[in-house]
């Protein structure tokens, strides 16, 4: 399993599919994961720290996390599977749950929790992003520094 930083999410033309973008720590390797515009919500809003009036259900999972007392201690993006990604949420416990790649991402953001992908998921889907190439990363991240949730067309009911 190699860590996985989340990038950030933006909307791929002319598609207009919502991506989420990890990068491999210590390595050159980013995976682009699709994911609904719900999804791309959640994750934005907790990248830039917002708080809706109400609780998304990503807020909700973490605040019944806390009342319970149980600990998510990692993420892992375990395969891909016919254009398919699978996650795994990991508690103290040592139980681990079946979860979308997008809801185990925006529940690990508001937790604090780290991110996982395996060698096969990376091997299979990532892409090789050399330092000379670093600065069309850049840009893209001056994209996320601009963007809201709101550019995602859904509301915070």
């Amino acid at each position: 399993m190699n860590e996985l930083d989340v990038v950030g999410v933006r909307v791929e033309m002319p598609s207009n599919q919502p991506i989420v973008l990890l990068r491999e720590v210590g390595g050159d390797r980013y995976l682009p994961i699709w994911i609904g515009p719900g999804e791309a919500t959640a994750i934005a809003f907790a990248q830039q720290g917002m708080a809706p009036a109400r609780p998304l259900t990503h807020d909700l999972f973490k605040d019944v996390l806390e009342a319970l007392g149980q600990e998510l201690t990692e993420v892992r993006i375990t395969d891909l599977r016919e254009g398919v990604f699978y996650a795994e949420l990991v508690f103290a416990s040592g139980v681990e749950v079946s979860a979308r790649p997008s809801d185990a991402i925006a529940l690990a953001l508001r937790t604090g929790t780290p991110i996982y992908g395996s060698d096969t998921v990376l091997d299979d889907a990532g892409i090789a992003i050399p330092d000379e190439q670093e600065d069309e990363v850049e840009k893209f991240r001056e994209f996320l520094d601009q963007i809201s949730p709101e550019d995602f067309g859904t509301s915070n009911q």
